[in-house]
């Protein structure tokens, strides 16, 4: 049967097949590339982009936009979302599990072992963003759902163990055994949880042990120092959050307050008792001249200023002193009453403990201070110029 002439059509397909004949196609995949390309087709990408624009990405948008159809039914709905948020999951990108998650708990379907693998998995997500007390809520809410639920259970115990909610993490422990008797890992953080319980009781006890023995020494210091009538000097916002309060008792309660977080502080440095029952005081010795000072750590109550200075300005004179006038013999001593702004003039044969027992002398901060010039110096004239002082 003899053919006819070809159609137009077939002419049109013949021309356009005929000019590959010399024209080689370099848009196809190979070898090298192939995996990058398919990896552009939504079907076949191994991970989303972290944002896309629809106009780029049509296709996406569309997969998008069937997936996510609020035409489904909440079940369809939470389901999908739980394994976007399980991909999440397994990528370790926690925050963006937990956004699925949680779109998933939104739709409020009727499924409830569905809501309680939401709650479970978010759970996870959190702990593993470190948000403990988010997931332990999560847990909760899936054992309300099914209380008996084993890894909702496992990470609940996990959680309070994070909180160390320790006697939480044991009773936990305890519910998941009567569901599992053989589970390893409720078995092993059983252990963990109760081993740890036992160390912050110890610690707890250690504490209070420690806290009382404080207490004592700052209560045996308050009497030593009543005794001698030194006087203690109150913070303003202690003396107005008490200023109802009158009466010895409620003194000696802020003045034990004060010794005892002095007992309490980092540095360790506040007056104590000696082993022969005497108090040694950290004492300040300021130089207004030359803006420096001294501080003794331990300034025994019956030594004499003049002792200490014996040794601080004896042959090693400091460095600050570069005319060499700061001798012994040749120094000034005073105190400082700051509410009246008046200076009491020390003898350096005095002891400490005659000078804190002054009438007019109150101990700031728990550091005495004194204040040394120079005999006769034109800076010391100038500096007493402007104070009012006092016969001691």
């Amino acid at each position: 049967m003899a053919s006819g002439p070809p159609s137009g059509e077939d002419v049109d397909m013949d021309a356009f097949i005929d000019q590959f004949k010399e024209k080689k196609y370099k848009e196809g995949f190979n070898e090298d590339n192939w995996e990058e390309e398919f990896d552009k087709i939504p079907m076949f990408m191994k991970k989303a982009p972290e944002e896309f624009d629809p106009l780029e990405h049509p296709e996406l948008a569309c997969i998008q936009t069937i997936l996510y159809d609020e035409d489904q039914s909440p079940e369809d709905l939470a389901k999908t979302y739980k394994n976007e948020g399980n991909h999440y999951f397994k990528e370790k990108n926690y925050k963006k599990a937990v956004i699925s998650y949680t779109e998933g708990l939104k739709r409020k379907c009727n499924d409830s072992e569905l809501n309680v693998i939401l709650h479970t998995n978010r759970a996870a997500a959190q702990f593993y963003l470190g948000n403990n007390r988010s997931a332990l809520n999560d847990v909760i809410a899936a054992r309300k759902l099914k209380p008996n639920h084993l890894k909702a259970i496992i990470r609940g115990v996990l959680c309070h163990i994070e909180l160390k909610n320790y006697s939480k993490a044991i009773t936990w422990c305890d519910d998941g055994l009567l569901v599992e008797p053989n589970e390893k890992q409720l078995i092993e953080l059983r252990a963990k949880a109760d081993k740890q319980k036992r160390v912050e009781e110890r610690n707890l006890r250690k504490a209070k042990l420690k806290e009382k023995k404080e207490r004592v020494q700052a209560e045996a210091l308050l009497k030593m120092i009543k005794e001698r009538k030194i006087k203690l000097f109150q913070p303003p916002e202690l003396s107005s959050r008490n200023s109802d309060d009158d009466g010895d008792d409620k003194d000696d309660d802020r003045t034990l307050r004060t010794l005892f977080d002095g007992i309490n502080s980092e540095n360790g440095i506040v007056v104590h008792l000696d082993e022969n029952g005497n108090l040694n005081w950290p004492v300040l010795f300021l130089y207004p001249e030359y803006e420096q000072m001294d501080f003794i750590s331990a300034f025994h109550e019956d030594t004499r200023f003049i002792d200490h200075l014996s040794v601080m300005f004896g042959e090693n004179l400091p460095s600050w002193d570069t005319e060499k006038k700061y001798v012994p013999n040749n120094l000034e001593l005073y105190f400082e009453d700051e509410q009246r702004e008046d200076l009491f003039q020390v003898d350096p044969v005095c002891t400490l403990r005659q000078v804190l027992s002054h009438d007019r002398y109150v101990v700031k901060a728990g550091n005495p201070r004194i204040i040394i010039l120079v005999r006769g110096s034109s800076f010391s004239r100038d500096f007493l110029s402007g104070k009012k002082l006092q016969a001691n």
